[in-house]
Protein backbone atom coordinates (compact mmCIF):
# COMPACT_ATOMS: atom_id res chain seq x y z
CA UNK A 1 0.00 0.00 0.00
CA UNK A 2 1.19 3.66 -0.24
CA UNK A 3 0.57 6.75 2.39
CA UNK A 4 -1.81 9.30 2.27
CA UNK A 5 -0.23 12.48 0.68
CA UNK A 6 1.57 14.54 2.81
CA UNK A 7 3.63 17.51 2.72
CA UNK A 8 7.60 16.72 3.17
CA UNK A 9 10.45 19.01 5.15
CA UNK A 10 14.29 17.55 5.60
CA UNK A 11 14.78 20.44 8.27
CA UNK A 12 18.91 21.06 8.62
CA UNK A 13 19.01 22.27 12.25
CA UNK A 14 16.68 20.98 15.37
CA UNK A 15 15.56 24.69 15.64
CA UNK A 16 13.83 24.51 12.32
CA UNK A 17 12.63 21.37 12.93
CA UNK A 18 11.28 22.09 16.66
CA UNK A 19 9.37 25.23 14.34
CA UNK A 20 7.92 23.31 12.01
CA UNK A 21 6.45 20.72 14.69
CA UNK A 22 5.04 23.89 16.88
CA UNK A 23 3.53 25.43 13.15
CA UNK A 24 1.84 21.70 12.21
CA UNK A 25 1.30 21.07 15.56
CA UNK A 26 -0.80 17.83 15.94
CA UNK A 27 -1.11 17.13 12.22
CA UNK A 28 3.06 16.17 12.12
CA UNK A 29 4.80 13.56 12.66
CA UNK A 30 8.64 13.52 13.38
CA UNK A 31 10.81 10.34 10.39
CA UNK A 32 14.06 9.45 12.11
CA UNK A 33 14.83 5.49 11.10
CA UNK A 34 11.37 5.85 9.40
CA UNK A 35 11.15 1.38 10.54
CA UNK A 36 8.10 2.40 12.51
CA UNK A 37 6.68 5.57 10.93
CA UNK A 38 6.73 4.22 7.74
CA UNK A 39 5.24 1.15 7.27
CA UNK A 40 2.35 2.64 9.77
CA UNK A 41 1.86 5.16 6.88
CA UNK A 42 1.52 2.46 4.02
CA UNK A 43 -0.77 0.69 5.89
CA UNK A 44 -2.86 4.15 6.78
CA UNK A 45 -2.74 3.48 10.71
CA UNK A 46 -0.75 6.71 10.75
CA UNK A 47 -2.19 9.92 8.29
CA UNK A 48 0.04 12.80 9.31
CA UNK A 49 -0.72 15.58 7.07
CA UNK A 50 3.07 17.17 7.56
CA UNK A 51 6.51 14.95 7.89
CA UNK A 52 9.55 16.72 9.40
CA UNK A 53 12.84 14.43 8.63
CA UNK A 54 15.47 15.30 11.22
CA UNK A 55 17.94 13.12 9.29
CA UNK A 56 19.93 15.90 7.82
CA UNK A 57 20.38 17.35 11.61
CA UNK A 58 23.87 15.56 11.96
CA UNK A 59 24.47 16.93 15.70
CA UNK A 60 21.99 14.72 16.87
CA UNK A 61 24.03 11.31 15.91
CA UNK A 62 26.69 10.69 18.50
CA UNK A 63 27.80 8.69 21.72
CA UNK A 64 29.98 10.33 24.38
CA UNK A 65 31.57 9.70 27.79
CA UNK A 66 30.84 12.80 30.32
CA UNK A 67 31.37 13.08 33.83
CA UNK A 68 30.12 9.24 34.25
CA UNK A 69 27.31 9.52 32.01
CA UNK A 70 27.18 8.53 28.31
CA UNK A 71 25.40 10.37 26.19
CA UNK A 72 23.55 8.95 22.81
CA UNK A 73 22.45 11.72 20.28
CA UNK A 74 18.30 10.10 19.40
CA UNK A 75 19.48 9.86 16.04
CA UNK A 76 22.42 7.22 16.87
CA UNK A 77 21.77 4.30 14.25
CA UNK A 78 21.36 1.58 16.14
CA UNK A 79 24.58 -1.12 14.12
CA UNK A 80 26.48 2.00 15.61
CA UNK A 81 24.97 1.83 19.26
CA UNK A 82 25.38 -2.55 18.76
CA UNK A 83 29.24 -2.13 17.32
CA UNK A 84 30.52 1.10 19.84
CA UNK A 85 33.70 0.32 21.93
CA UNK A 86 32.37 2.57 24.91
CA UNK A 87 29.72 0.91 25.24
CA UNK A 88 30.57 -2.57 24.64
CA UNK A 89 33.13 -1.38 27.80
CA UNK A 90 30.79 0.78 29.83
CA UNK A 91 27.27 -0.19 29.05
CA UNK A 92 27.58 -4.02 27.31
CA UNK A 93 23.89 -4.34 28.51
CA UNK A 94 23.02 -1.56 26.02
CA UNK A 95 25.14 -3.67 23.15
CA UNK A 96 23.19 -6.48 24.41
CA UNK A 97 20.13 -5.31 23.68
CA UNK A 98 20.65 -4.15 20.43
CA UNK A 99 21.53 -7.19 18.53
CA UNK A 100 18.22 -8.62 19.54
CA UNK A 101 16.58 -6.02 17.87
CA UNK A 102 14.93 -6.71 14.51
CA UNK A 103 17.85 -7.43 11.49
CA UNK A 104 20.94 -5.83 10.32
CA UNK A 105 19.16 -4.28 7.95
CA UNK A 106 17.12 -2.36 10.47
CA UNK A 107 19.31 -1.68 12.58
CA UNK A 108 21.75 -0.02 9.82
CA UNK A 109 18.77 2.51 9.85
CA UNK A 110 16.40 2.44 12.92
CA UNK A 111 17.68 5.15 15.75
CA UNK A 112 17.36 4.97 19.59
CA UNK A 113 15.28 7.75 19.62
CA UNK A 114 13.01 7.21 16.64
CA UNK A 115 12.55 3.66 18.96
CA UNK A 116 11.76 4.95 21.88
CA UNK A 117 9.69 7.66 20.56
CA UNK A 118 7.82 4.79 19.04
CA UNK A 119 6.88 3.37 22.67
CA UNK A 120 6.15 0.32 21.76
CA UNK A 121 6.14 -1.73 24.96
CA UNK A 122 7.62 -4.72 23.20
CA UNK A 123 10.49 -3.20 21.98
CA UNK A 124 13.68 -3.71 23.74
CA UNK A 125 15.13 -0.36 23.98
CA UNK A 126 12.92 1.05 26.54
CA UNK A 127 12.98 -1.77 29.24
CA UNK A 128 16.66 -1.53 29.30
CA UNK A 129 16.84 2.01 29.45
CA UNK A 130 14.23 1.74 31.72
CA UNK A 131 16.74 -0.75 34.12
CA UNK A 132 19.91 1.15 33.12
CA UNK A 133 18.07 4.46 35.36
CA UNK A 134 18.78 6.59 31.70
CA UNK A 135 17.51 9.87 31.10
CA UNK A 136 15.60 11.36 28.10
CA UNK A 137 16.44 15.32 27.01
CA UNK A 138 13.69 16.02 24.95
CA UNK A 139 13.93 20.46 23.02
CA UNK A 140 10.37 21.73 21.87
CA UNK A 141 9.37 25.11 21.71
CA UNK A 142 9.68 26.34 25.14
CA UNK A 143 13.33 25.25 25.55
CA UNK A 144 15.02 21.59 26.93
CA UNK A 145 14.19 19.25 29.63
CA UNK A 146 15.54 15.95 31.44
CA UNK A 147 12.73 13.38 32.02
CA UNK A 148 13.13 9.49 33.93
CA UNK A 149 13.19 7.38 30.77
CA UNK A 150 9.88 5.21 32.77
CA UNK A 151 8.57 8.88 32.48
CA UNK A 152 8.70 9.18 28.90
CA UNK A 153 6.09 6.10 28.26
CA UNK A 154 2.28 6.96 28.99
CA UNK A 155 0.21 3.82 27.59
CA UNK A 156 0.89 1.76 24.29
CA UNK A 157 2.69 3.02 21.14
CA UNK A 158 1.71 6.58 23.55
CA UNK A 159 4.67 9.04 24.85
CA UNK A 160 4.14 12.29 26.78
CA UNK A 161 6.10 14.45 24.81
CA UNK A 162 4.25 17.55 23.44
CA UNK A 163 3.49 17.17 19.91
CA UNK A 164 6.08 20.43 19.26
CA UNK A 165 8.96 17.70 21.09
CA UNK A 166 11.57 15.70 19.53
CA UNK A 167 13.95 13.65 21.55
CA UNK A 168 17.31 14.60 21.42
CA UNK A 169 19.23 12.48 23.50
CA UNK A 170 19.32 9.58 26.15
CA UNK A 171 21.49 9.68 28.85
CA UNK A 172 23.01 6.78 30.62
CA UNK A 173 24.88 6.61 33.98
CA UNK A 174 27.93 4.99 34.37
CA UNK A 175 28.20 2.40 37.27
CA UNK A 176 30.29 3.32 39.85
CA UNK A 177 31.30 -0.78 40.21
CA UNK A 178 31.36 -3.46 37.96
CA UNK A 179 28.48 -6.06 37.73
CA UNK A 180 26.52 -8.35 35.37
CA UNK A 181 24.02 -8.11 32.98
CA UNK A 182 21.70 -9.79 30.81
CA UNK A 183 19.18 -9.09 28.33
CA UNK A 184 16.46 -12.21 27.47
CA UNK A 185 13.80 -11.90 25.88
CA UNK A 186 11.24 -15.33 24.20
CA UNK A 187 10.44 -14.80 20.99
CA UNK A 188 8.54 -16.58 18.04
CA UNK A 189 11.43 -16.11 15.80
CA UNK A 190 15.07 -14.47 15.51
CA UNK A 191 14.38 -10.88 15.24
CA UNK A 192 10.41 -10.44 15.99
CA UNK A 193 9.15 -8.31 19.17
CA UNK A 194 9.11 -9.91 22.36
CA UNK A 195 6.47 -12.08 23.75
CA UNK A 196 8.52 -11.70 26.90
CA UNK A 197 11.51 -9.52 27.62
CA UNK A 198 13.70 -8.91 30.35
CA UNK A 199 16.61 -6.38 31.47
CA UNK A 200 18.57 -7.66 33.99
CA UNK A 201 21.55 -6.15 35.96
CA UNK A 202 23.14 -7.01 38.99
CA UNK A 203 25.48 -5.74 41.31
CA UNK A 204 27.58 -8.76 43.93
CA UNK A 205 30.10 -8.96 46.48
CA UNK A 206 30.96 -11.77 48.36
CA UNK A 207 28.27 -13.57 46.79
CA UNK A 208 25.47 -11.07 48.07
CA UNK A 209 23.49 -8.99 45.83
CA UNK A 210 24.11 -5.07 46.65
CA UNK A 211 21.91 -3.76 44.25
CA UNK A 212 19.35 -5.39 41.83
CA UNK A 213 17.64 -4.02 38.54
CA UNK A 214 14.74 -5.46 36.63
CA UNK A 215 12.53 -4.46 33.77
CA UNK A 216 10.15 -5.80 31.71
CA UNK A 217 8.72 -5.90 28.00
CA UNK A 218 6.07 -6.94 26.23
CA UNK A 219 3.93 -7.64 29.57
CA UNK A 220 2.18 -4.25 30.21
CA UNK A 221 1.10 -0.82 28.39
CA UNK A 222 4.60 0.13 28.67
CA UNK A 223 7.95 -1.27 30.17
CA UNK A 224 7.43 -2.47 34.47
CA UNK A 225 10.32 -2.31 36.25
CA UNK A 226 10.28 -5.01 39.19
CA UNK A 227 10.69 -2.95 42.63
CA UNK A 228 9.63 -5.79 44.28
CA UNK A 229 11.76 -8.19 43.19
CA UNK A 230 14.83 -5.75 42.67
CA UNK A 231 14.26 -5.54 47.01
CA UNK A 232 13.84 -9.26 47.34
CA UNK A 233 17.69 -9.80 46.10
CA UNK A 234 19.15 -6.72 47.45
CA UNK A 235 20.98 -7.43 50.81
CA UNK A 236 20.52 -11.19 50.44
CA UNK A 237 22.77 -14.01 48.73
CA UNK A 238 22.15 -14.02 45.27
CA UNK A 239 21.61 -18.18 44.94
CA UNK A 240 18.84 -20.05 42.69
CA UNK A 241 16.14 -20.00 45.42
CA UNK A 242 16.15 -16.19 45.44
CA UNK A 243 16.38 -15.89 41.55
CA UNK A 244 13.40 -18.01 41.75
CA UNK A 245 11.64 -15.49 44.63
CA UNK A 246 12.63 -12.95 42.29
CA UNK A 247 10.95 -14.53 39.14
CA UNK A 248 7.65 -15.10 41.06
CA UNK A 249 7.76 -11.23 42.24
CA UNK A 250 8.25 -10.16 38.46
CA UNK A 251 5.45 -12.51 37.46
CA UNK A 252 3.13 -10.79 39.92
CA UNK A 253 3.88 -7.14 38.83
CA UNK A 254 3.78 -8.19 35.31
CA UNK A 255 0.32 -7.17 33.22
CA UNK A 256 -0.09 -8.88 29.71
CA UNK A 257 -2.92 -9.53 28.17
CA UNK A 258 -4.28 -12.44 25.29
CA UNK A 259 -2.96 -11.45 21.92
CA UNK A 260 -2.49 -13.76 18.98
CA UNK A 261 1.37 -14.48 20.14
CA UNK A 262 0.58 -15.96 23.79
CA UNK A 263 -2.43 -16.26 26.14
CA UNK A 264 -1.86 -13.85 29.39
CA UNK A 265 -1.53 -16.47 31.81
CA UNK A 266 1.46 -18.37 29.45
CA UNK A 267 3.15 -14.69 29.68
CA UNK A 268 2.85 -14.62 33.18
CA UNK A 269 4.46 -18.12 33.37
CA UNK A 270 7.03 -16.95 31.11
CA UNK A 271 8.32 -13.57 32.75
CA UNK A 272 9.21 -16.45 36.32
CA UNK A 273 11.45 -17.94 33.70
CA UNK A 274 13.09 -15.75 31.48
CA UNK A 275 13.65 -13.47 34.92
CA UNK A 276 15.24 -16.41 36.40
CA UNK A 277 17.72 -16.80 32.90
CA UNK A 278 18.23 -13.30 32.70
CA UNK A 279 19.49 -12.83 36.53
CA UNK A 280 21.41 -16.07 36.42
CA UNK A 281 23.47 -15.05 33.38
CA UNK A 282 24.10 -11.55 34.90
CA UNK A 283 25.15 -13.27 38.05
CA UNK A 284 27.60 -15.33 36.08
CA UNK A 285 29.14 -12.38 34.17
CA UNK A 286 29.28 -10.53 37.67
CA UNK A 287 31.36 -13.36 39.21
CA UNK A 288 33.71 -13.45 36.06
CA UNK A 289 34.19 -9.48 36.04
CA UNK A 290 35.33 -9.99 40.25
CA UNK A 291 37.57 -12.87 39.05
CA UNK A 292 39.14 -10.70 36.41
CA UNK A 293 40.02 -7.85 39.47
CA UNK A 294 42.42 -10.34 40.70
CA UNK A 295 44.66 -10.47 38.24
Amino acid sequence: MKPPVFEYFRPETLDEAVGLLDRYSGDAKVLAGGQSLIPLMNFRLARPEYVVDINAISDLEYIREEDGVITIGAMTRQCTIERSELLAGKCPLLVETTKLIGHSSIRHKGTIGGSIAHADPAAEYPAALVALDAAVKVVGSDGARIMPAGELFLTYCTTTLAPNEIITEIRVPIPATAGGWAFEELTRRHGDFAIVGVAALVQVEDGVCHEARIALAGVGPTPIRCNDAEAALEGNPLNDEALEHAGALASAAAQPEDDVHASASYKQAMVAVFVQRALRRARERAGRERDATQY
